[in-house]
C-alpha cells in the first residue's frame, strides 16, 4: 500500500534505477529565507499596528508593555495565555484531520458554537452527579459540531456542494440559530428575576459541571482543557502516523484516484474526516463553555474557530508541532484582551491582533504559494 502513495512521485520520475544520490544541504540562502520573512512581517505588523495605536492618542511603547503584561508578565497572564490556546488547539487538530483528507473545513466558528449551544442544553438539564454531567456536556458538544458539519458533508457528497462554500455559509446559519436559542426563554435564554431584565444569554452551569483547574501559585492556575487538547493532538498524531484509519486519510489526501483504485471510499473516509474535524470544534466550544465562560451568549465563539484554522495553517498541518503555535496564538488573544483594557479602542486592538496574526501567517503561506508554483512549472 505504500507504493501507491508514492505513485504519482514514482510516474513524474521513472528511470533506470542506480544509486542513491547523496543528500545536500540547501544554500545558506534559501535556509534563511523562512526565519527572514518572519523577522520582516513581524516588523512590518509592529510598525504598522505603533502608527495606528498613535493615531488614536496613545503610546505604542505603552500598548507594547501592555500586550507583554496580559499575555507572559505574570503568572495569572500565563495561566490566561494557556486557557485561551486549548480551544484553538482543539479547533486545529480537527482542522489538520480534515486537511490531511484533501478537504479544507472553514466552517469551525459555525460547529464550535452548535457544540457549545448543545453542551450547554445537556448542561443546565442533565441531571445527575457533575463529573457525569461535565462528561456529557463534552461528548454531546463533540457530537454536535460532528452533526453541523456533516450537513456540509452530505451536501458535498449528495449535490456537489463546494466544501468551502457550505461550511462558510453554516457559520451564519449557526450564529443565528444559537441567537434564536438564547433569547427566546422556552430554550435557553437564562430564568427572568422578578425586578430584573434578563440578557441574550443562558443561564450559568452549576459549578460541579466546570472543567477542573489546577495550580496553587498566587494568581497561577490553568483549566484542565490544554491537558485535554494536548492528549488529543498527541492521540491524533499518533492515529494519522501509524494507523490504517490515518493512512487511509492521507492516501485520499495525496491521490483521490489512487486511493479509489485502493478501496478507499471518498465518502467514508472524507466524509469521516469531515466530521471528525466538526466534532473537535464542537469540542472546543464545549471546553470553551465548562472551562471558562460558564454560559452561551451571543458572539461566544469570538473568532477562535477562524483563530484555531490559523494554528493548524502555521503548524502545516502536523497536531504536534500545533501545540506551540496555539500557545503562541493564545499569548496574542490574552495580551489583545489586556490592551483593551488600557483604554485603546476595541476596533484599533482587533485591527493590532489580526496584523500579528497576519505577520505569524504569512511566511507559511508565501512557502506554500512557492510551492505551489515550482509544482506547476516541473509538471508543466
Amino acid at each position: 500500500m505504500t507504493k501507491l502513495l508514492e505513485a504519482p512521485h514514482a510516474a513524474r520520475t521513472a528511470g533506470p534505477p542506480g544509486p542513491a544520490a547523496p543528500r545536500t544541504r540547501p544554500p545558506i540562502t534559501q535556509r534563511l529565507r523562512t526565519p527572514a520573512l518572519y523577522a520582516l512581517s513581524l516588523s512590518l505588523a509592529f510598525g504598522i499596528a505603533g502608527l495606528l495605536v498613535a493615531v488614536v492618542g496613545k503610546s505604542p511603547v505603552d500598548a507594547a508593555v501592555a500586550m507583554y503584561e496580559g499575555s507572559l508578565g505574570s503568572g495569572s497572564s500565563v495561566g490566561q495565555s494557556i486557557d485561551q490556546a486549548a480551544p484553538l488547539l482543539m479547533v486545529a487538530i480537527g482542522s489538520v484531520i480534515a486537511a490531511r483528507a484533501g478537504i479544507f473545513n472553514i466552517g469551525q466558528e459555525g460547529q464550535l458554537v452548535i457544540g457549545a449551544a448543545v453542551g450547554a442544553s445537556v448542561g443546565l438539564f442533565m441531571p445527575g452527579p457533575g463529573w457525569f454531567v461535565l462528561t456529557m456536556i463534552l461528548l454531546c458538544a463533540a457530537i454536535g459540531g460532528a452533526l453541523w458539519a456533516s450537513i456540509a458533508a452530505v451536501l458535498y457528497y449528495w449535490r456537489g456542494v463546494d466544501v468551502v462554500i457550505a461550511t462558510l455559509l453554516l457559520i451564519f446559519v449557526a450564529n443565528q440559530v444559537v441567537s434564536f436559542a438564547v433569547n427566546r426563554p422556552y430554550l435557553l435564554r437564562e430564568q427572568a428575576v422578578p425586578g430584573q431584565t434578563t440578557a441574550s444569554q443562558s443561564d450559568m452551569l452549576r459549578e460541579s459541571v466546570w472543567l477542573p483547574r489546577f495550580g496553587e501559585y498566587p494568581g497561577f492556575n490553568i483549566g484542565a482543557g490544554i491537558f485535554i487538547a494536548a492528549l488529543l493532538a498527541v492521540g491524533v498524531y499518533l492515529a494519522l502516523t501509524r494507523s490504517r484509519w490515518g493512512f487511509r486519510i492521507r492516501l485520499l489526501g495525496l491521490n483521490a484516484k489512487t486511493a479509489h483504485r485502493a478501496g478507499v471510499g471518498a465518502v467514508v473516509v472524507g466524509g469521516g474526516a469531515l466530521l471528525a474535524s466538526g466534532a473537535f470544534a464542537g469540542l472546543a466550544g464545549g471546553a470553551m463553555l465548562t472551562g471558562s465562560g460558564y454560559r452561551i451568549q451571543d458572539g461566544f465563539a469570538d473568532n477562535v474557530g477562524f483563530d484555531g484554522l490559523l494554528v493548524a495553517l502555521v503548524a502545516k498541518d502536523n497536531p504536534l508541532r500545533a501545540i506551540p503555535v496555539a500557545l503562541f496564538f493564545g499569548a496574542l488573544r490574552a495580551g489583545g484582551g489586556f490592551l483593551a483594557s488600557t483604554g485603546i479602542p476595541r476596533y484599533i486592538v482587533a485591527v493590532v491582533t489580526a496584523l500579528l496574526v497576519l505577520a505569524v501567517v504569512f511566511p507559511t503561506a508565501f512557502a506554500e504559494i512557492q510551492r505551489r508554483r515550482v509544482a506547476r512549472t516541473t509538471d508543466a
